[in-house]
């Protein structure tokens, strides 16, 4: 998905994702390597790695914010690195903050089970199955959203074990079969 800024946005909800701690502090995998979301795209391992130095050197911080919405800040990422398996984070909901009060709240209600990426591509191609390979990624924020881009991984609030269940599977095919329609209506 890309927004008119020019960035793009890649949802993901993962098993081991979405954690809460202490009432305020979350972790989770932002994007995994080597899965192939419903646009086609697949993250190689290394892609942030150029982007996070960058962060690093210059003193700031990948932002957090509501449903990639840049007015609705919600809280602060403290941890923000590539392991083996994707893009791990770990931040703070600020609970001054109407939103991150919601969140908090949405999270713990399992309302909302989903980390997302904006960035803008630096390199990819495409592989011999047509689907881009993205190589070099400046990364800009991770967002809490609801809506995920990988459909079959699972959130699991307050825990550490993978929810499957009868609802959440047909969640996920409303959302698949949603977010193809919208694919075949841009066309």
């Amino acid at each position: 998905m890309q927004a008119e800024t020019g960035l793009e946005t890649k949802f993901a909800r993962f098993g081991e994702g979405i954690k809460v701690q202490d009432d305020h502090v979350i972790e989770g995998y932002a994007s995994l390597f080597g899965a192939c979301d419903q646009g086609g795209d697949i993250v190689s391992a290394g892609a942030y790695a150029a982007s996070l130095g960058a962060i690093k050197a210059e003193g700031r911080r990948v932002k957090m914010l509501w449903q990639h919405d840049p007015t609705l800040p919600i809280g602060v990422w403290d941890e923000v690195r590539e392991d083996t398996r994707g893009l791990w984070v770990k931040g703070r909901l600020l609970p001054e903050v109407a939103k991150g009060r919601e969140a908090l709240e949405l999270i713990a209600a399992g309302a909302i089970d989903g980390l997302s990426i904006g960035y803008r591509t630096v390199k990819s191609a495409k592989n011999t199955k047509g689907q881009r390979l993205l190589t070099e990624l400046e990364l800009w924020e991770v967002s809490l959203v609801t809506f995920p881009m990988l459909p079959s991984a699972r959130v699991a609030a307050k825990t550490d074990e993978l929810v499957l269940d009868h609802d959440a599977m047909l969640r996920d095919m409303a959302e698949a079969l949603w977010l193809a329609r919208e694919s075949l209506a841009q066309r």
